[in-house]
């Protein structure tokens, strides 16, 4: 998109939502390496001296870069120096200088910031190649941009965020750029790559954190401290927003923030639909900052702890006596609910247990989930163990990670089974019954619920994985991101008969993926039968408010018919339906 002439002009982008809420403050643009050097508007008549300043700062660069050259060349001889050559011919680049100097004119900013605005787009599209050979060339690129920048008399560039509140913009973000976040200081994000399900998303919906993804050129387009709004319920970044645009925002900022405060009045009460039928209302927690939120938001337990990012922060895993120290916390934090500890869950767009030297060809059909622990029994049974010391202090569950079959599960049943022969041998406390789940996240796990039921206590559905390999859509690629859908029939008949064989069998069986924080979808997945929704912590009181405003008997008639339907697009509509009948208050749609 092309802002125009007119620098002031309200601008819009549009993008995938992936986080509701509305966020308006300052733009700051990150990238992984180097952070934005000070910015500033110029006038028309400053831009040719704007190019004479890149121009000398050019030169200066390739001064500085052929005298390392000379000096690598003498001492290690005229091969190594060599590798300076690359450096040199990127500053001859001659697409890249006529970009800059056409930012320059589009943009009105000092060169500094346009330089870097188009270097960092350019840096993490190179990261995202296949080549390794090309990944790595990236570091070169980043090494002379460093230069350019310093020799246009900016600050030493450091990998900081700025010291006041602000809206995030980057090309893409990872799973471990979003842990990161400060919720205090970053208003909100928007990214070019991503997808509604993609782990970076789900993170934000965890901080509650206003997020858009898909934001095609948005790196290029912004420009850093102008002021801009993110409307994460219809997927908008606004730029120069006008005082109308400001007002009527600030006012459905205003809205939602009242109707968020009279959900404080359900906090306490029972999750049930209004003609008595109880749910269990658990969270996903992944942080241990997010357990003060757990009595606060009226949440029954943990339905889900993500441990990978406990796990996999630093360079080595903890051991198990950290583990039991952590993990302990989670237990102490449910007050007599149960905490449902999930194993390791690395791969496909979460972090990864151990680096590659060549990326895998297919990450989502490679080396992930209950994968990886079974092939390190030692780490897995580190981590089996601590769980089951924790399970002496308070209730307990443990679940498995991307079943597809009986196999698999009965492995990690055989190694937890190991672990407590050796903790009952050490004369260790544990609870011998301690519930054992899996996650039903395959096709053929879901297809297979009845042969698995008898083997575990309880299921729990990740929807995101499975919709992802049921319709063959990669959940957090933005080409095809309008296709994975999770009111595609075949996906809602796999819930249901999962369900359904935890009920022939005597478990329960609970939802954990994104969809139980969807209030459109409430109404189905209360009607298919759910014994408990687990969502992140900020979403506990909107989605039992809007349970509690349900009849259970409608609910499973709206199942039933949506069981008949052939369409993604007519289930969505009839469930969304009838939540906005039943609670029209708890939709803010801008």
């Amino acid at each position: 998109m092309n802002l125009g002439t007119d620098p002031s002009a309200e601008v819009r982008f549009q993008g995938t939502p992936v986080s509701p809420g509305i966020a308006i403050g300052p733009v700051h643009v990150s990238v992984r390496g180097m952070s934005a050097p000070e910015t500033h508007s110029i006038t028309p008549e400053e831009v040719h001296s704007e190019k004479e300043r890149f121009q000398r700062a050019l030169n200066l660069t390739r001064q500085q870069i052929q005298e390392v050259r000379d000096r690598i060349g003498k001492i290690s001889g005229e091969s190594e120096g060599k590798i300076f050559d690359a450096h040199l011919l990127f500053l001859e680049d001659n697409t890249l200088l006529r970009r800059v100097e056409k930012e320059l004119e589009n943009r009105l900013q000092n060169v500094d910031s346009v330089f870097y605005a188009i270097i960092q787009n350019y840096l993490e599209a190179m990261r995202r190649v296949q080549d390794p050979y090309l990944r790595e060339r990236t570091a070169d690129i980043e090494d002379v941009s460093l230069r350019v920048l310093n020799c246009l008399e900016r600050r030493e560039i450091k990998d900081t965020a700025p010291d006041h509140q602000h809206v995030l913009v980057a090309f893409d973000l990872t799973p471990s750029d979003t842990a990161l976040m400060d919720p205090d200081q970053v208003l909100g994000f928007c990214t070019e790559m991503g997808s509604t399900n993609s782990h970076t998303a789900i993170l934000a919906r965890s901080l509650g954190i206003p997020a858009i993804v898909g934001l095609e050129r948005a790196l290029i387009e912004v420009k850093m401290k102008q002021t801009c709004i993110i409307d994460g319920y219809r997927g908008e970044l606004i730029l120069n927003p006008t005082p109308e645009t400001l007002k009527k925002y600030k006012s459905l900022r205003r809205q939602k923030d009242k109707a968020y405060q009279s959900l404080d009045s359900v906090r306490d009460l029972n999750t049930q639909t209004s003609d008595g039928h109880e749910i269990v209302l658990s969270a996903n927690i992944e942080f241990i900052h997010e357990l003060k939120g757990l009595k606060t938001s009226g949440a029954q337990g943990i339905g889900l702890y993500r441990t990978e990012f406990f796990l996999l922060e630093d360079e080595e895993m903890p051991d198990e006596t950290r583990q039991t120290q952590v993990y302990s916390e989670f237990i102490e934090a449910c007050s007599g609910h149960q905490a449902i500890i999930r194993t390791l869950d690395s791969g496909g767009d979460k972090l990864s247990a151990e680096p590659f030297s060549e990326p895998e060809p297919n990450p989502f059909l490679g080396w992930r989930g209950i994968r990886v622990s079974l092939s390190r029994p030692d780490l897995f049974k580190t981590q089996l163990r601590a769980i089951l010391k924790v399970s002496a202090r308070g209730k307990t569950g443990v679940m498995f990670p991307m079943i597809s079959g009986i196999s698999e599960l009965r492995a990690a049943k055989a190694i937890l089974e190991e672990c407590k022969l050796e903790l009952d041998r050490a004369k260790v406390p544990f609870d011998p019954d301690i519930e054992v789940g899996m996650m039903i996240e395959v096709p053929s796990a879901a297809i297979l619920a009845d042969v698995l039921a008898p083997e575990v206590d309880f299921f729990s559905i990740g929807t995101n994985d499975l919709t992802q390999y049921t319709v063959a859509v990669d959940r957090v690629n933005h080409r095809v991101a309008d296709l994975f859908r999770s009111t595609n029939p075949a996906v809602i008949r796999l819930i249901k008969n999962t369900i359904k064989a935890g009920q022939d069998h005597g478990i329960w069986t609970g939802i954990c993926g994104e969809i139980a924080s969807d209030i459109r979808l409430s109404p189905l997945l209360v009607g298919l039968g759910t014994s408990e929704l687990s969502v992140g912590v900020h979403q506990i009181p909107i989605i039992k408010s809007a349970i509690r405003s349900l009849n259970f008997a409608d609910c499973e008639n709206l199942a039933e018919e949506c069981l008949k339907m052939h369409k993604s697009g007519d289930i969505l509509a009839a469930t969304r339906n009838m939540a906005k009948t039943a609670y029209p208050d708890l939709f803010f749609e801008t």
